[in-house]
């Protein structure tokens, strides 16, 4: 296959490209967006006399006639602005309620049940539901439940619409919904049966079904676990208030801290706590999607997706585990017009440039077997790797034919990439040399030019069928010594504005390399939420759960991390949506380029019906300040113009077309004949290459909220232009990484980045299907997994000391409080280290020298703490119960908390203040030592870092003051046994919370390395030699020092 890499750089031409296009339909103007279903998005019909139908005679909220008919009929009966009851109109049926109205006496004929089949599914049709805490749902119901509750969910049993099912089992379907139908006395069974267009008119009405739906915990679940919150936040406050009133004076200092631990905990616990307090689920409606984008004999309107992998080192990713996630995008369930995978080559690596160009020859026969047989997953490793009945629900008789071919090309493939990373590894001193003889451009990773390289798509090569493959691209960023690159985040910016010259799609899915699309439909689990007309205006991203593929069955330092994705998620989306965890996300572009969401209209302000209209201060004043308003001059008029649309306006979620928002000349244009004041505000339109920099045609690609290109491009002008856009200098001087793209600033930018588009207003969305969408590999090595969890430590505490931290950033934006709540707890939890890695060391300090942090307690303050001890224990069981988490889950996650706390996070907490306070960057190295070849053998596999100093000093500290006190017990007598119980019982916490790690320490044959050993018991021995010395609690003698002189007076 030729390689057209660009060897040098190469700069964006001057010339603007046209942005307006004859095909391209430009967004409907005011006066025509007057006539279309501000619920559902169609066209408001008119009545018999011909004039418009107006569904509420209050406030003319347009909405057609179908949407109100089954408002009236299955909804509130309520206008969705004014909130004022609708009125029946002539020649519509009645409801329960119109017995109060007076009624049309020509309209007798109307109370009867419709004979007109058609007007019977318009009465069906439902409205198009909005999120619950959106505007209309604000005004409507109290206790958040969501507009279109009430609506058909006929289609969630399918996942497709008639063309993936059988005859039986569509004729089921239409049968099933007649009988629904008939029991609301909505339909005749001879009508029905006489109807030829039935099914195409079953249709129509499913598509005007919602495309998703939220799915609210139930009462019985959610409520207890509410109420026992409450209980505890009130028992601790009388906790805190016993602790803090009974100190124990002989070991004051050991009482001091752990009060100040407590208070910690608690305060942390509060931040974990309350964003959990509105958990939700949601579901979406695959079939409905097909059915109002897909449509038969109509061009598809599903919305294009740009697919994001980034990568590094392809010898620590390893490439067939990058090949993999490509051939799992490239046959994908989407239009493979739509889709266009981009993989970021970080290290300019020619091992994974030959390794795509191996990936691509093979998807050619990949692509096609997939969708023929629909098998899942679509990654080939983990495919064939399966251990299950790869011959259930397959009946087609040359599926095992093809599918033991299929899998002996791949082997072939594989020995093909495994020769490909042999030869790597082995790299010649004049450096490399692509099959052309001319040398590879990233020969040296810290300087070379920018690259790209296209294959397959409509240009390239087709499939064994004949058939368009998906688009796959090479991007390699430039570097140069001396300009900043910002890794991970740097890189993606890379590829946000590359995917926006050549494709501008206007929606993204990021994936890490190893993380592979486990479910093929999982873009249009996506589209669901992101193409709804009222819901997707608002979305900045999708987020999608983590799951881990090669975890160990009991998953011992919770490499899964369900508490987090499936209760901490969930009580996020219910507010204004979960964070963003660096992979697994759809995104939408606009949200990236930092503008902000669509403003929903505010309704007027109604007049009460006790008074009269002249008593209510709260009307007219408005309108006469609205009348003003209007009528100022054309002049802001064209300000308005030109900003509305990108800051404040919405977005035309049908996508017939693609067109520019409004073209850059027309700005310098639209300047004449202005005074210098408003020039200047005029001019400030200008600023776009300031923002975005220097790239007209990428300028020109974010004023286009539907994606596409601009016409009279061609690719070779393209690439060029994207070759510009990769240049280590073109960020300089502009917003990127700032306000615009993934924010720098952080190791963790997937949480800051998240973070600045929640404060803009954005909403988020958790999309958990019941196929995991994604899914990839996780360090269940113990130092590995260590080593992870401190790079996350470190990002947190890095946004903790920068502008953008939760507790100061953004208060005059839009960002809801427990919101903010859940982002603090995200940057402070490395810093409740310090104080649990003191709590651990009190109980092991209070058995060597015979004290305790509590006084003798009295009868009421055991109530006291025997209800805290309950209330904990019912908070983590209600939890479980409506999160549906297992029970080993949410143990392994306790444990991991404490084993996280006392080493990664600590360290992170240090690192994190030396990089950001001195500017000295300190790194932990990891050096392996052993393997094991057997089945999960890297969980044994041990690899000596200083992370594991403290932990196992706590667990020698606490073993060593257990048999302390154990021995002093029993030197002591019976009496001493009963203030023993309260110190053994918190040293016990201790290593229960530590005993994972423990195990891992001691591997596969409880073989403890010697030199974890010899620092820990150093560091014990030293502890309580100081202590014994140095002991605070001895009483201090003042005066004269006698002794014994020794004669007998």
């Amino acid at each position: 296959m030729a390689t057209n890499t660009m060897a040098g750089l190469i700069t964006g031409t001057n010339s603007n490209f046209s942005h307006d296009s004859d095909e391209h339909k430009q967004p409907p103007s005011s006066k025509s967006s007057s006539k279309i279903c501000r619920v559902c998005g169609d066209e408001i019909g008119h009545k018999e006399n011909g004039e418009l139908f107006v569904a509420c005679l209050v406030c003319g909220f347009p909405v057609c006639k179908p949407c109100y008919e089954y408002e009236r009929s299955e909804g509130n009966q309520c206008c969705p602005q004014c909130n004022t009851r609708y009125k029946r109109h002539k020649g519509c049926p009645r409801v329960v309620g119109d017995e109060d109205e007076n009624l049309d006496g020509d309209d007798f004929e109307d109370e009867f049940p419709i004979k007109n089949h058609h007007e019977d599914l318009d009465q069906h049709r439902d409205v198009t539901h909005a999120e619950n805490g959106d505007y209309n749902q604000q005004k409507l119901y109290s206790n958040g439940q969501a507009f279109s509750s009430a609506g058909s969910v006929t289609g969630k049993d399918l996942e497709g619409d008639k063309e993936f099912l059988s005859n039986a089992e569509w004729q089921e379907r239409v049968e099933k919904w007649k009988v629904r139908q008939e029991k609301r006395g909505l339909l005749n069974k001879e009508d029905g049966k006489e109807d030829p267009g039935e099914e195409d008119e079953y249709l129509m009405a499913e598509a005007r079904q919602p495309l998703w739906r939220k799915v609210p915990i139930p009462s019985s679940l959610i409520n207890p676990y509410r109420i026992v919150i409450v209980m505890r936040l009130v028992i601790l406050c009388f906790f805190f208030r016993f602790r803090i009133l009974t100190p124990a004076y002989d070991a004051y200092p050991l009482w001091l801290i752990s009060v100040i631990c407590e208070i910690w905990f608690a305060l942390s616990w509060i931040l974990d706590q309350f964003p959990k307090w509105l958990p939700i689920t949601r579901e979406t409606y695959l079939d409905r999607l097909s059915i109002r984008f897909e449509r038969e004999g109509e061009p598809n309107q599903l919305s294009p997706v740009d697919v994001f992998v980034s990568s590094v080192d392809p010898l620590k990713e390893p490439p067939i585990i990058t090949a993999n996630t490509v051939l799992s995008i490239l046959s994908v369930d989407y239009p493979v017009d739509k889709v266009t995978c981009y993989v970021s080559d970080d290290g300019a690596s020619m091992l994974l440039f030959d390794c795509l160009a191996e990936t691509s020859e093979f998807a050619r026969r990949w692509v096609p077997f997939c969708k023929k047989y629909s098998i899942e997953p679509r990654a080939p490793e983990y495919y064939f790797n399966e251990k299950i009945d790869y011959l259930k629900d397959k009946v087609e008789p040359t599926f095992v034919k093809e599918r033991r071919s299929m899998k002996r090309e791949y082997e072939e493939f594989k020995v093909k990439i495994n020769a490909l990373v042999a030869k790597a590894l082995k790299k010649p001193e004049e450096g490399w040399v692509m099959q052309d003889g001319t040398p590879w451009p990233g020969n040296n990773t810290r300087d070379h030019p920018g690259m790209i390289q296209v294959y397959l798509g409509s240009a390239g090569a087709l499939d064994v069928e004949g058939k368009e493959l998906p688009k796959l691209v090479y991007i390699s960023r430039e570097k140069r010594p001396g300009y900043p690159h910002h890794k991970k985040a740097g890189a993606m910016n890379a590829l946000v504005r590359v995917s926006a010259v050549l494709t501008n799609a206007p929606f993204m899915l990021n994936l890490d390399c190893d993380h592979y699309i486990n479910n093929s439909k999982a873009i249009r689990e996506a589209m669901c939420f992101l193409m709804d007309p009222q819901l997707g205006k608002k979305l900045c991203y999708v987020q999608f759960p983590q799951r881990f593929d090669g975890i160990d069955r009991h998953d011992r330092y919770a490499n899964r991390n369900t508490v987090f994705f499936d209760i901490n998620m969930k009580g996020l989306d219910g507010i204004q949506g979960p964070v963003y965890v660096g992979t697994g996300t759809v995104f939408n572009r606009q949200a990236l380029y930092g503008y902000d969401p669509p403003v929903s209209e505010k309704r007027p302000k109604m007049t009460c019906d006790c008074w009269p209209k002249w008593c209510c201060f709260c009307c007219g004043s408005r309108k006469t300040k609205s009348k003003k308003k209007s009528g100022t001059s054309g002049r802001s008029g064209l300000f308005s113009r030109l900003y509305k649309k990108k800051k404040m306006g919405g977005k035309d979620y049908v996508r017939k077309g693609s067109g520019s928002m409004f073209d850059l000349e027309e700005i310098e244009e639209g300047l004449e004949g202005y005074d210098e004041l408003e020039k200047s505000s005029l001019m400030s339109q200008k600023n776009f290459e300031k923002r975005f920099g220097q790239s007209p045609v990428f300028i020109a690609s974010t004023l286009m909220e539907n994606g596409g290109l601009p016409e009279g491009t061609n690719t070779q002008s393209l690439v060029k232009e994207a070759i510009h856009n990769i240049s280590c200098g073109y960020e300089e001087k502009t917003e990127w990484g700032k306000e615009i793209g993934w924010i720098y600033g952080s190791v963790t930018e997937d949480i800051l980045t998240g973070f600045k588009m929640h404060c803009r207003g954005w909403k988020s969305v958790y999309c958990m299907p019941k196929r995991p969408a994604f899914k990839g590999s996780a360090p269940i090595n113990l130092s590995d997994r260590l080593h992870q969890v401190l790079r996350w430590a470190l990002g947190s505490v890095e946004i903790f000391l920068s502008r953008h931290c939760p507790l100061w950033y953004g208060y005059g934006g839009k960002l809801k409080y427990l919101e903010r709540l859940a982002y603090t707890n995200t940057i402070v939890y490395p810093f409740t280290s310090i104080p649990l890695l003191a709590y651990c060391t009190i109980p092991a300090v209070c058995l060597l020298t015979g004290k305790f942090i509590i006084p003798t307690l009295t009868n009421l303050a055991s109530v006291w703490f025997m209800a805290l001890f309950i209330s904990i224990i019912l908070t983590g069981v209600l939890e479980l119960r409506w999160s549906g988490v297992a029970i080993e889950d949410w143990w392994r996650n306790e444990q991991f908390w404490v084993i996280g706390g006392v080493s990664a996070h600590l360290f992170a907490v240090f690192q994190g203040l030396l990089k950001v306070l001195a500017g000295v960057d300190t790194n932990f190295t990891v050096t392996a030592k052993a393997a094991d070849d057997a089945e999960f053998g890297e969980l044994y596999l041990f690899k000596w870092t200083t992370l594991l100093i403290p932990p196992t000093t706590l667990i020698i500290l606490n073993i060593v003051g257990v048999v302390a006190g154990v021995s002093d017990a029993i030197n002591s007598g019976s009496g001493s046994w009963g203030p023993l119980f309260g110190k053994l019982f918190f040293a016990f916490w201790v290593i229960v919370h530590l005993y994972p790690f423990l195990k891992g320490l001691m591997g596969k044959q409880n073989r403890t390395p010697t030199i974890v050993v010899l620092w820990s018991i150093l560091l014990a021995s030293i502890f309580s030699l100081i202590w014994v010395r140095i002991d605070p609690f001895l009483p201090k003698q003042t005066g004269p020092i006698l002794k014994q002189c020794g004669v007998e007076c």
